[in-house]
């Protein structure tokens, strides 16, 4: 064999345009490690007292889960197949690559501990005193995180929603029962879960906030929550109108039109002007719907969904900045 194989395919890889190398190329993983291993009260002892895998590591499997929306058995299958997976994770071909209820264990944990909140500001405060932020203008907007639908019926819907929990439900079939996620209809499309309210910064397209809620609550209802006083313009869709907006921040929200009362092309042109910055948030959902492979959530409950959603946003965040950070400087 030839003993040079492996370097051989990594650097064909890499010439190839290896995503995941871009990503450790430009991001300082070790800022996580303190706050992940806070996560953990006490040290886990594998099979054989096999000490616990990198923190770190193991965080950077669950960033490939989201990138790539692969469930815990195809991460394990698909890390031990891809090189490029390996080379991301730091793991040479005789190395012990995690099993799938290990990568189980620590997202729950994570998400246990609630700490999804805290990585992604920290992140976003490496950006800020990078200065990728800038805080120029905001863009708030949501976007529907669809999880399996229920097949309950009208009475267990009707209980569900008063807070309340079927009586001839068991204890296995209420661990497969999501009673926090809700239905609603837009546009004439039928969605049931939840929903991923983000705040955007204008020019990087870098999401520097965001507030996960069921898919019933509207937009609106946590514009408020996002919005402070490191906002200095507002940019938001007509779902906005109305909302109340602090005196120091300058509101850019499209306007409406009502029965009989439609918009004036003045009111439109002013609308067009604002829809161009307006707009750039559509981007952000639309990486995630296409090169994050969808955005969707397999979990039930509450708790699962804020993890999932927070570590989809912050995984948006990590390729926006690579790609921010990898861009050619225009010149002339």
């Amino acid at each position: 064999m030839n003993i040079f194989a492996e370097d051989n395919r990594l650097t064909k890889l890499s010439r190839l345009g290896d995503q995941l190398e871009k990503l450790n190329r430009v991001i300082n993983w070790g800022i996580f490690e303190g706050l992940l291993r806070s996560a953990f009260t006490k040290e886990a002892k594998g099979a054989g007292g096999r000490p616990p895998f990198n923190y770190v590591m193991m965080f950077k499997i669950l960033i490939l889960q989201r990138l790539y929306n692969i469930s815990d058995d195809q991460a394990e299958f698909q890390i031990n197949d891809r090189m490029s997976f390996m080379r991301f994770l730091g793991l040479g071909l005789g190395e012990t690559v995690p099993d799938a209820k290990t990568v189980w264990h620590f997202r729950n944990e994570l998400t246990n501990a609630g700490i999804i909140e805290e990585l992604f500001a920290l992140f976003t405060r490496e950006l800020e005193t990078q200065g990728i932020v800038t805080h120029k203008g905001t863009i708030v907007d949501a976007t529907f995180v669809d999880a399996p639908k229920q097949r309950n019926t009208r009475e267990e819907n009707k209980r569900v929603k008063s807070g309340e929990v079927p009586e001839d439900w068991n204890e296995n079939k209420r661990r497969q029962k999501d009673t926090d996620a809700r239905w609603t209809k837009k546009n004439n499309e039928v969605h049931f879960g939840y929903k991923d309210h983000v705040k955007v910064d204008a020019e990087s397209k870098i999401i520097t906030d965001y507030a996960v809620t069921s898919a019933n609550v509207h937009d609106s209802q946590v514009f408020t929550e996002l919005i402070d006083d490191t906002d200095v313009t507002v940019y938001a869709d007509s779902a906005y109108v109305g909302q109340d907006v602090p005196e120091e921040v300058h509101a850019e929200i499209c306007e409406k039109g009502y029965r009989n009362h439609p918009l004036t092309e003045e009111q439109k042109a002013r609308n067009r002007e604002k829809s161009k910055v307006r707009c750039r948030i559509e981007h952000v959902f639309g990486y995630m719907t296409g090169s994050m492979r969808g955005i969707t959530f397999r979990g039930v409950g509450q708790p699962r969904a804020d993890f999932n959603i927070g570590l989809t946003n912050l995984v948006y965040n990590m390729c926006r900045y690579a790609t921010l950070r990898n861009r050619a400087p225009v010149t002339g």
